[in-house]
């Protein structure tokens, strides 16, 4: 029996499609789980790898606060700078490319959709920065939440990822943490923004999200089945041109009437850095995860943006924002903790499916097995994971 299983695992690791023997079966229950086989490397590297998205995200709000204070009004601006960095590095690359991988045979059939694929992210960057001039902060950090249901149901029906029940509950617990921040937000009183027009910028919002997670499935499904150097290219070259002109069109004049120093100029490039390796460092940990994993991570992102403010603008403290960070974490460990699955593209077998999570767990005779050192995702071709369990 021993060997069998070892045998099994080694093709495992080949990433082979193995016929499971009938005996193997998921434990649900996960009595006998231990902390180790939960809390592996890989996870662990997962959930510090997210935190430094959310990391780069409190530096492009820090940057923004400052830009806000010194009277600085130009969202477009400052997109068409990382975007213009995205340009000169990854889409240079690119034009060195000969064969069918090059720029050129990539333009030729693909533009359009990298076209679609940069006016969504672009189009979603400035309407979130809209909003604030006509709702309020609370508002923002609520409905912005928005994304996360929206990428669950495009993943599921776009890259029919397939969800186990644990992974809306780590939706749920996620959630929580973030009306906890918000709660916190409330007491300190720190309900900032505006109120001129709560319903349009609600609504912008909503559509900010929405444009977001349209953004963040087509970026999963390119870094997983093309490259990630191909689609930071394309996004450089074509965000670059539709920010340009969307600069051009509405940003001019507030350009203009900019006191330039080198306070600002740093602030600038600050932004810009922290946008580039956003920009750069999400497609690696999206390829790790998926779409969703990515944003719930990036839900502590307030938080630290929060702890920095503490610091650099005097903002109150509250024990919430710890246990906010808390539950979020917990919640964003529990979605990575399960794996989820995506059909088997080979064809093989209508049940058969590919993990596509940061670990797999096997129940064999009573033991449980973690592969922790999968490296492609594997197919099993069994009755255990056939659609009844898959939609528990």
């Amino acid at each position: 029996m021993v060997g069998s299983r070892r045998a099994w695992q080694e093709q495992q690791r080949h990433g082979l499609t193995v016929k499971l023997p009938s005996k193997h079966r998921v434990n649900k229950k996960w009595r006998k789980l231990k902390l180790k086989d939960v809390f592996t490397w890989r996870l662990l590297k997962t959930v510090a790898l997210g935190q430094v998205l959310s990391v780069l995200v409190c530096g492009t709000a820090v940057t923004s606060q400052y830009l806000e204070k010194a009277h600085v009004d130009t969202p477009m601006l400052q997109s068409f700078l990382h975007y213009a960095l995205l340009l000169l590095t990854y889409t240079t690359a690119l034009a060195f490319r000969k064969g069918e991988e090059s720029i050129f045979q990539i333009l030729k059939s693909k533009w359009w959709k990298y076209l679609l694929m940069a006016l969504t992210d672009v189009e979603a960057n400035y309407t979130v920065v809209k909003a604030y001039q006509f709702t309020t902060l609370t508002s923002i950090q609520l409905l912005d939440c928005f994304v996360i249901p929206v990428l669950m149901v495009l993943s599921w029906f776009f890259l029919k990822t397939r969800y186990r029940l644990l992974h809306f509950i780590a939706v749920g617990v996620c959630l929580l943490g973030v009306a906890a921040m918000v709660g916190a937000d409330l007491l300190a009183g720190r309900d900032q923004g505006s109120n001129s027009n709560l319903l349009l910028g609600d609504c912008l919002v909503l559509i900010s999200a929405a444009l977001y997670a349209v953004s963040n499935v087509c970026q999963e499904y390119t870094v997983k089945n093309l490259s990630r150097a191909e689609f930071l290219g394309m996004m450089g070259l074509f965000g670059t041109l539709i920010s340009g002109v969307q600069m051009a069109i509405l940003e001019i004049k507030p350009i203009m009437a900019i006191s330039w120093d080198w306070k600002k100029c740093l602030l600038f490039v600050a932004f810009m850095l922290c946008m580039y390796g956003l920009y750069s460092f999400m497609p690696v940990v999206m390829k790790m995860t998926s779409a969703t994993a990515v944003n719930l991570s990036l839900l502590t992102a307030d938080l630290f943006s929060l702890l920095c403010g503490i610091f650099l603008f005097q903002f109150k403290f509250s024990a919430l924002y710890i246990v906010s960070f808390v539950v979020i974490t917990v919640g964003f460990i529990m979605f990575n903790v399960v794996p989820t699955y995506t059909p088997d593209s080979s064809g093989n077998s209508e049940r058969a499916y590919q993990t596509v999570a940061t670990s797999e767990v096997i129940q064999a005779e009573g033991e449980t097995v973690l592969d922790e050192e999968q490296q492609q995702p594997v197919s099993f071709t069994a009755t255990i994971f056939n659609r009844e369990h898959l939609s528990n």
